[in-house]
């Protein structure tokens, strides 16, 4: 028996007994319990089935359906620098997402041979860059913050990935060329059929996640759930169509989903009976079906697990949304973002990207902060730090690319975020 080991092992189990024989202020620690458990519940409701889901679905067909060769000729080392980061940076203009679900289409693209600069600005901008989040935030913050978070987030998502790039050349030069010594795969499919698909896969994601807005945002609200059906149905063709899935399968499939859909009071029903049947069909089918159930499956079991652990922490130690407080006050975090000091924002930076939000949650949580005392400057710093990581996303990044990658992307999301925030106070105080 390795005694060494085991003392240790006897260590953490004595520190976890005192812990809980003690049990420093039971009712506070017993609130945090009950909103990790409620974080993780909102969570597991409101994101994983039409949030994570499609997007574990893109990330497998990315890996089994898309060109290594398309992927290296836009995001990889040798793509013109202004193409990788331009298509990168925009794409939070496309995918309304949080932190956790852009996690599968980056491990998706950084697994196909994306360089590491363009993937870890695609990592950033996904969720940060998001249209109705700054449109929401110009509303009820004001304007000027809204362009503030707009222009800091396009710059902050080039900066991070240039500077990754640059700080970790060789190790990601080694990488890539081990990768481009694999077999290429998608070789005998025309462009076109692998961006069809992959476009329609995209606006079932877009789609099933399109939330409340003003004028045309909320005129497609309204229709969110027909515009979903239209583009299931158009992706059962392109099944049929592109790799010879059988049409009876999938006939059946979309009539069963078509009665659940009729008797149901949920969408979330008749979307997980699609679900699971089109996973069903995939696997018995063989072939690219199978690899592209089987590559979105491992995605799903390598991130899921690590992700909810973290999300539960996250409600632990910060609360939830519109909840009750986590271990930490939210009046002690408010004390001290007030004014536009380095600290302020530093500070402001730091809890935001421990925290878990939610899409468009950061700006009724902002909103009462401020009404609290934060200032102009740690807003901002919050705001380009929080919607773009939190703790579960850092778990579920280091399992991708590494700790030592992890701790400087965290870093730099940081670091801009803080300066930025800190210019921004001081231009407003001025």
């Amino acid at each position: 028996m390795n005694w060494r080991r085991e003392f240790i092992y006897i260590l953490i189990a004595f520190g976890i007994f005192l812990l809980f024989y003690f049990l420093p202020a039971k009712e506070r620690f017993l609130q945090a319990v009950d909103q990790g458990v409620l974080l993780l519940h909102d969570y597991a409701r409101e994101h994983v089935i039409f949030c994570l889901i499609p997007a574990f679905f893109i990330a497998g067909a990315i890996e089994v359906f898309v060109s290594d060769q398309s992927v290296m000729r836009y995001l990889g080392p040798k793509a013109p620098k202004p193409v990788a980061y331009g298509v990168a940076s925009v794409s939070g203009t496309i995918l309304a997402v949080c932190s956790c679900t852009i996690l599968p289409l980056f491990a998706g693209i950084y697994k196909m041979g994306a360089g590491l600069g363009p993937a870890t600005t695609f990592l950033y901008s996904g969720p940060a860059i998001n249209v109705l989040a700054i449109i929401l935030s110009a509303r009820v913050l004001g304007l000027d913050i809204g362009f503030a978070r707009a222009f800091g987030a396009i710059v902050a998502s080039i900066f991070i990935g240039l500077s990754m790039a640059a700080i970790f050349r060789r190790s990601d030069e080694a990488r890539l060329g081990e990768m481009a010594t694999q077999a290429d795969t998608g070789e005998g499919r025309p462009l076109w059929q692998t961006v069809a698909f992959m476009a329609t896969l995209v606006l079932i994601l877009i789609f099933g996640t399109w939330g409340r807005g003003v004028g045309l945002w909320q005129a497609i609200f309204e229709i969110k759930w027909y515009l979903t059906s239209i583009m299931a149905v158009a992706l059962g063709v392109e099944l049929w169509a592109f790799y010879r899935i059988r049409a009876g399968h999938l006939i059946a499939l979309g009539v069963a989903v078509l009665i659940i859909a009729l008797i149901s009071p949920r969408a979330e029903f008749p979307y997980m009976v699609g679900v699971v049947g089109l996973s069903l069909i995939l696997f018995f089918s063989g072939g690219e079906a199978k690899e592209w159930f089987e590559s979105s499956y491992i995605l799903a079991r390598q991130i899921l697990p690590i992700l909810f652990l973290g999300v539960l922490f996250a409600g632990f130690f910060l609360g939830r949304p519109g909840g009750e407080e986590g271990i930490i006050s939210s009046k002690y975090v408010a004390s001290l973002v007030g004014g536009n000091s380095i600290f302020a924002n530093l500070f402001a930076s730091v809890v935001g990207a421990l925290m878990y939000f939610a899409t468009l949650t950061e700006v009724p949580i902002l909103q009462g902060l401020m009404h609290s005392g934060m200032g102009m400057g740690p807003a901002l710093s919050l705001l380009l730090a929080g919607p773009a990581v939190s703790l579960p996303n850092m778990l579920v990044i280091r399992s991708v690319m590494g700790t030592r990658k992890t701790l400087v992307y965290v870093a730099l999301v940081v670091v801009f975020a803080t300066i930025s925030g800190t210019i921004f106070g001081m231009i407003e105080g001025s």
